[in-house]
């Protein structure tokens, strides 16, 4: 019923930003939930970011906490991560999600996009 497009990946040195961006299809996006993952070479897929229906609430795993900020735009059906000061350990396939609930378990999505490739280097 949803399909999700990643785009903003890139590489970019330790310290600097980028805004990755996640367009869903549809017409209904305000009612989904969106979330932000990632998973790097030989590691688990994890939780990054969430945020609810109305963007009011917001919630983020610890070692992002501060640097990066997740967003929507219910009128483009888009949902961003602005990731600032960003360090090698961020290096990641990044993956958007939605559900009509947020969560930060990863198999709790329903939708999924196919992933952008985010590397800092150092």
């Amino acid at each position: 019923q949803v399909q999700l497009v990643e785009s903003g990946g890139g590489l970019v040195q330790a310290g600097g930003s980028l805004r990755l961006s996640c367009a869903a299809s549809g017409r209904t996006f305000s009612i989904y939930a969106m979330g932000w993952f990632r998973q790097a070479p030989g590691k688990e897929r994890e939780f990054v970011a969430a945020i609810n229906r109305s963007g009011g609430s917001t919630y983020y795993r610890d070692s992002v906490q501060g640097r990066f900020t997740i967003s929507r735009d219910n009128a483009k059906n888009t949902v961003y991560l602005q990731m600032n000061s960003l360090k090698p350990e961020d290096t990641a396939v990044y993956y958007c999600a939605a559900d009509h609930s947020p969560s930060t378990v990863t198999n709790g999505w329903k939708y999924w996009g196919q992933g952008t490739q985010v590397t800092v280097s150092s």
